[in-house]
């Protein structure tokens, strides 16, 4: 309530202040507006201030725009390729160097490794072993010595033994071997020994079977069998289909890796005693001797199918087709293909393909190291060696390291990963580990790590994963989780958005963090972390926190006056805002796509808080200090208050990129409230410097046309001024419209007074400019002069909409109900109102001095036409005139703005039409051709101004002075009898408009009797005489006649009885008028009753008269010109008591003093005008 009390007394004190402009300034004792302050012209010094002054406020409006393209130059700077910055490493995460002695060992291995390297590499891979101890002698920084004894300690030890895992996967396109369309297809696989070259020759000439003759096998001797027992695995047997799927593996011990062939026979199932279950048997069996007889057994089986009675192979076994590999022939990195089924002779009709996967490994390893450490470990180590020594030797953009090694550290790695039998899951792992351990203190390209971590994702098997293998898998998560933490929570020095490089890596970091915590293998190794977007929002919390307080310190928030600590304040809402765009434009966009933070609200929210928590306290300050009797608002103080103002407002419209729900309650919500008493001080400063502004743009004025303008730069200047408040108070955009009234109105008035004072000052600059100037020079800086104010005045106009007068009184309806509505429109536009009164009021001031300049031209003129012959024609009199107008219109519509023209035009008319009329005047009863030539005159000049309606409208010149002259002239022209009809035909004209009148009335009865032409007058009676005797009445008698007397020479007035002491006469009374049909016609033929006063000692006194014109009652048609006419209705007419002298047809008829007619009808009027004043 108290609110709505205050603000209703604000709009009270508003109303009342909006009187004239010029009146206030008139009236008060010292002048409110600076302006009249300096009437000297301004001090050098001053104005270089006031210019300043707006070119620093300048820079205070542009400053959101500044922060955009700051922001879009450090996005376009960024594209350039500059090195991100370094970025933060934590001591704790460094590993420990590893030993010289371990060193040696891990050499040893690798150097092994080459040694005994077997399958068939690929182009990538290096097949020197010289070229491979090359490269091993740099990444060790061995010296030649120590690797020849290295190398020779390791040719003697025992060479690795090899084994072969084989999955047999599926088949497809089998032959069909039952009578159901299908096969019931099973494998057998075993290793063939190795052969001499020979024997390798003759195979390729026959394929080998495990279903032989018994005689062939019984002919291979007890050392030397072709297939031991141990080296034969069967699948399972799947029933019905010619694509069968197995996804079986098996393992087999190899003797000679170079020489052995893997064989692998595929055959359909056909009884219940087969190749398939003798051979698993055969398995259990240990020694050469029991092999034997049991293949015996199972060819045996083969033959008669478990039934000694059967003597055909119906039932046996069909053969599908058989595959031979080398070991050989198989890559490093293993077989994972698709082999085409052989047959075991051109007999045989074969189809189909097998997929396998195959892989070469060791099984036993005679190395030191390998005895110490597991396989994991060591191949981890290694690693972390190779990626140690590549990395330090990456010349360009080592930051953007993507963990490609040359090929010998490649075959290195892939034979030492093949041998110790590390499947695909354990290398993704041992890779992410050392790369994301290297990556913590060397720098690699986050993309990198983000595809090691997909590799582990693809790979991922959780049995697989057990043990210190999982433990250390989850200790790489966690410090690696800890090392982006931290970067993430010093991101603004080591992500800035000034490098695109810095950028990139930044994101691809958030997108490996995404990734990871989606992981299977995170939510393994790692089940107690399921919730990492809350470490991630608290770190980005910490930081933000951290990163305000640095810029707090770095600005010394704490130190100097208090205009240098809000001086320091604004720098810091700058950084912050600047930090938030930011943090909006690139890093929200990061982790939103990433890992689904909204990074944006977190940093807002909390630094939006910090500063305000800091700008409230440094305010309270401010206005402590202003409220104080001796202290005034500087202008430097006010500037800096007015920018802190706009940072906030910045800073707080960046709320509009938060959710909804979170854009409430913020602190900065109501921030404007801090800045009311000091805001009114503000604009007061804005107001001088404004001024200044003014004074400074008058002085420097040269009045002179700028170009495809008609103004001069002063106005341009102060519209300028204007535009730039105006924008000052847009920009500031105060978010309470009812608070805002006091503001909007004291800015409306600083416009208005500035704009009257300017105004007053151009006008006075022209006054002064006058003495000593051409009349053609004069009048062009006038028209500017004018144009000036014409152009301000305009420019104000908008005033209601370019400070949002409808949000004001909208808002203030809905605080104070209509009444305050109503009255915030009255205060508003009476501002403007008075404004425009005062301005128009300075340029009808330079009108008048334009016209005053022109009047002894004009007046030498109208003379000439005065006194010219009435030989010459009206031509001839009036070109003098025509030909001045004619220059003078020129200079004008050359200078003037429309809206001046037309101003400027109706002026130099109406002095026109005022000097004709005192020309007129002065040469009364003169002959008509001066009044005809006059009249020539006025219509020559009228249609001159008017040219064919694009110059004054006729309706505009034909006005109160133009009516006058016209009548004058017209009048002048008219013969005596003509006049003294005028006045009886304005006389009845006035008749008609009286309705009531404090002279009283008079009723009648009038009648015509057409064939007698005889008028019958009956005096009823009267009311409301006025009392012309001392006793408060009258002694009333009325006279009756025909008017105008020439038009009836022979009648003669005739008058009632006296009724003595009355004001309500009855009479009753008739009279006879002979009237004929030729003089009735005339318009202002009528019957005059006169109503006197009667004194016995005096003349009579005139009470008043009244006027009816004869058609009312004898024109044909009329019911008082019929039979019945004496049954007519009276008619009231009411008395009128007017000066004859008044009206120009009397002062004409005065004039003519040679006639006898005008000079009695004068004398009879004077009479009573006599009367009139005697009363």
């Amino acid at each position: 309530m108290t609110t709505l009390l205050d603000l209703k007394s604000s709009v009270l004190r508003q109303v009342q202040r909006s009187q004239s402009l010029r009146s206030r300034r008139e009236t008060a004792s010292t002048a409110s507006s600076p302006l009249t302050q300096y009437p000297e012209p301004l001090p050098r010094r001053i104005s270089e201030e006031s210019v300043e002054f707006f070119e620093r406020v300048n820079g205070v409006l542009q400053k959101q725009e500044n922060l955009l393209r700051g922001a879009e130059a450090e996005c376009h700077k960024g594209d350039c390729m500059v090195p991100p910055p370094q970025e933060h490493m934590d001591q704790a995460f460094i590993p420990d160097r590893i030993s010289r002695t371990e060193l040696d060992l891990l050499y040893e291995e690798a150097v092994y490794t080459v040694v005994n390297r077997v399958g068939v590499p690929s182009s990538e891979h290096v097949k020197s072993d010289e070229e491979l101890f090359a490269y091993l002698l740099k990444v060790f920084d061995m010296g030649e010595e120590e690797h020849d004894i290295i190398l020779q300690k390791v040719q003697e030890s025992k060479r690795a033994t090899f084994s072969l895992r084989v999955s047999v996967m599926k088949a497809k396109n089998l032959m069909a071997k039952d009578a159901n369309g299908y096969s019931d297809p099973y494998c057998m696989l075993g290793i063939l020994l190795g052969h001499s070259p020979r024997e390798v020759e003759e195979k390729k000439e026959r394929k080998f079977s495990f279903r032989k003759r018994r005689e062939k096998l019984e002919k291979r001797s007890s050392t030397k069998e072709v297939l031991p027992a141990r080296c034969i695995q069967v699948t399972e047997v799947k029933p019905e289909t010619l694509n069968p799927v197995w996804d079986e593996h098996f393992v087999f011990e190899i003797d000679d890796v170079h020489n052995d062939l893997l064989h692998l026979d595929i055959w359909d199932h056909d009884d219940d005693v087969s190749v398939a279950e003798a051979c698993k048997k055969l398995n259990e069996v240990s020694g050469l001797r029991g092999m034997g007889r049991y293949f015996k057994q199972i060819a045996k089986s083969v033959r008669a199918n478990g039934s000694a009675s059967s003597g055909s192979e119906e039932n046996a076994d069909d053969f599908l087709g058989c595959i031979n590999i080398p070991l050989n022939e198989v890559p490093v990195g293993g077989y994972d293909t698709w082999v085409k089924l052989e047959a075991r002779s051109s007999a045989s009709k074969v189809q189909g393909d097998c997929h396998l996967i195959l892989k070469l490994f060791t099984s036993q390893r005679d190395v030191a190291l390998s005895k110490k450490e597991s396989n994991i470990s060591i191949h981890k180590k290694l690693l972390s060696q190779i990626v140690e020594y590549e990395h330090a030797h990456v010349k360009r953009e080592p930051y953007n390291w993507t963990g490609q090694v040359c090929p010998a550290a490649w075959t290195v790695l892939i034979h030492h990963a093949v041998q110790t039998d590390l499947s695909a899951l354990q290398q993704a792992i041992i890779r992410w580990q050392c790369f994301s351990s290297h990556h913590r203190t060397q720098r690699v390209c986050y993309s990198l790590l983000l595809r090691l971590l997909r590799t582990i994702d693809a790979e991922w098997d959780p049995p697989a994963v057990r043990g210190d293998l999982e433990r250390q898998l989850s200790d790489s998560f966690r410090l690696y989780i800890e090392h982006c933490l931290c970067q993430m929570k010093n991101m603004r020095q080591v992500f800035p958005c000034t490098s695109a490089a810095a950028i990139t890596r930044y994101e691809l970091m958030l997108r490996g963090i995404g990734y990871m915590q989606n992981m299977r293998a995170f939510k393994t190794a790692c089940p107690l972390r399921n919730e990492l977007h809350l470490d991630i929002t608290t770190v980005v919390k910490k930081g933000t926190a951290e990163w305000y307080e640095t810029v707090i310190a770095r600005y010394k928030l704490e130190e100097g006056s208090l205009e240098d600590q809000l001086k320091k304040l604004v720098y810091v809402v700058d950084a912050v805002c600047a930090d938030v765009q930011r943090g909006q434009r690139i890093y929200n966009k990061l982790f939103d796509s990433t890992v689904k933070v909204d990074f944006f609200s977190l940093i807002y929210r909390q630094l939006e808080k910090q500063v305000a928590d800091d700008v409230n306290v440094a305010m309270e300050r401010v206005c402590g200090t202003l409220e104080q009797e001796s202290s005034r608002l500087t202008q430097t103080m006010g500037e800096t208050i007015y920018e802190l103002f706009m940072s906030l407002k910045i800073l707080k419209g960046f709320r509009e990129f938060l959710p909804l729900k979170d854009a409430k309650m913020l602190a900065l919500t109501g921030f404007h409230n801090w800045f009311k008493s000091s805001i009114h001080k503000w604009l007061q400063i804005v107001h001088e410097r404004s001024c200044d502004r003014i004074r400074k743009a008058v002085d420097t004025d040269k009045l002179e046309l700028l170009q495809q303008a008609k103004q001069s730069s002063s106005a341009m200047e102060v519209t300028a001024c204007f535009s730039q408040v105006r924008q000052i108070w847009l920009q500031m955009a105060w978010p309470d419209s009812a608070g805002a009234f006091i503001f909007v109105t004291r800015l409306t008035d600083n416009f208005c007074s500035e704009a009257v004072c300017y105004s007053e000052m151009i006008t006075r600059r022209i006054e002064r400019n006058q003495l000593g100037r051409d009349h053609k020079s004069f009048t062009v800086q006038l028209c500017i002069a004018l144009n000036n104010i014409e152009y301000v005045r305009v420019f104000l106009s908008h005033l209601p909409q370019d400070l949002a007068w409808h949000g004001v009184e909208q808002a203030m309806e809905e605080s104070c109900g209509s009444e305050g509505k109503e009255q915030v429109y009255k205060a508003l536009n009476g501002q403007l109102f008075n404004m425009d009164l005062d301005l128009q009021r300075e340029a009808k001031r330079l009108i008048t001095l334009l016209t005053d300049k022109m009047m002894p031209e004009l007046r030498r003129y109208i003379q000439h036409i005065s006194l010219s012959p009435d030989s010459i024609n009206n031509d001839d009199a009036v070109s003098p005139l025509m030909k001045y107008l004619q220059d003078t219109m020129l200079i004008l519509t050359e200078n003037l703005v429309k809206e001046n023209m037309t101003r400027v035009v109706q002026s130099m008319w109406e002095l026109l039409l005022r000097m004709i009329t005192d020309a007129v005047t002065e040469n009364r009863g003169v002959q008509v051709e001066f009044y005809n030539r006059f009249q020539y005159t006025v219509e020559t000049v009228l249609q001159f101004f008017h040219t064919k309606g694009e110059g004054i409208s006729l309706e505009d010149m034909k006005g109160g002075d133009y009516k006058v002259l016209d009548q004058e002239l017209r009048l002048n022209k008219c013969s005596s009898f003509e006049l003294i009809e005028q006045y009886y035909l304005e006389k009845i004209s006035y008749q008609k408009t009286l309705k009531h009148t404090r002279f009283g009335r008079i009723s009648v009865k009038c009648y015509y009797d057409a064939p007698e032409q005889r008028l019958t007058v009956e005096i009823l009676h009267a009311a409301d005489i006025i009392a012309l005797d001392a006793n408060g009445l009258s002694d009333p008698f009325v006279i009756v006649e025909l008017c105008p007397h020439h038009l009836f020479p022979m009648a003669k007035s005739q008058r009632t009885q006296v009724k003595l002491k009355t004001l309500h006469p009855v009479f009753d009374e008739l009279f006879y008028f002979h009237v004929s049909p030729e003089q009735y016609r005339h318009r202002f033929a009528c019957l005059a009753f006169t109503v006197m006063d009667y004194d016995w000692l005096s003349t009579n006194d005139f009470a008043g008269e009244a006027l009816a014109p004869l058609s009312d009652f004898c024109w044909p048609g009329r019911p008082n010109s019929s039979a019945a006419g004496k049954s007519v209705q009276p008619v009231i007419l009411h008395l009128s008591r007017s000066k004859p002298s008044e009206k120009p047809i009397m002062r004409m008829l005065e004039a003519r003093i040679g006639d006898r007619e005008a000079q009695e009808f004068v004398r009879r009027l004077k009479e009573i005008e006599k009367s009139m004043e005697e009363e």
